[in-house]
């Protein structure tokens, strides 16, 4: 089965595959970002110890059967957020998500781990389109689909609601193209 790279490095930002070795790290990242998290993502509210761990090995098994391919986001050796690439919006298309650390926001990280991913994702067999979701108040992560180049497509209310406390309810779905993605010369 076709898999994108194990490691990804875009600028100053480095992709790789979850190790198990990573779960102190990924905590201790969780426990200092968590205030930032909540408020678009459901899980970070009661995430902990033993919830990471078994995120960990659900990674290690979504990769091996081609679900998903989830990464840590590094720089400078420090592990400072996650990302994926999921086959959650049917056939020919992956989703990526990302989240960084607060520390680490506002330097283009997530662009870049944005873009690693969208490459790779259009090296797969069969892709071709990539998206990135979202709530409409969550404009931080429209911004970096827009840097991509992603086109908005689709802006409507979300099937189950607002499920974060940050969240309106409105579900914004951005898109790019193989076609598109290569004649921007966004590929590495």
């Amino acid at each position: 089965m076709a898999a994108p790279a194990d490691r990804i490095r875009r600028d100053q930002a480095e992709l790789r595959r979850w190790r198990a070795g990573d779960l102190d790290a990924l905590v201790r990242a969780i426990d200092e970002s968590r205030e930032h998290l909540v408020p678009w993502m459901p899980w970070a509210a009661d995430q902990d110890r033993r919830r990471t761990v078994e995120f960990l090995v659900r990674a290690r098994h979504q990769w091996d059967t081609g679900q998903a391919f989830n990464y840590a986001i590094t720089s400078g050796g420090a592990l400072i957020g996650a990302c994926g690439l999921m086959r959650r919006i049917g056939a020919g298309g992956l989703d990526i998500g990302y989240w960084l650390h607060p520390r680490w926001t506002g330097r283009g990280l997530a662009t870049m781990a944005g873009a690693a991913l969208t490459d790779q994702g259009f090296r797969l067999p069969g892709i071709d389109r990539v998206e990135i979701h979202h709530d409409a108040a969550n404009a931080a992560s429209g911004a970096v689909a827009l840097r991509l180049g992603f086109t908005e497509v689709e802006r409507a209310p979300a099937p189950d609601g607002a499920v974060a406390p940050g969240e309106v309810g409105i579900g914004v779905v951005w898109r790019i193209t193989v076609g598109e993605w290569r004649e921007r010369g966004t590929a590495a």
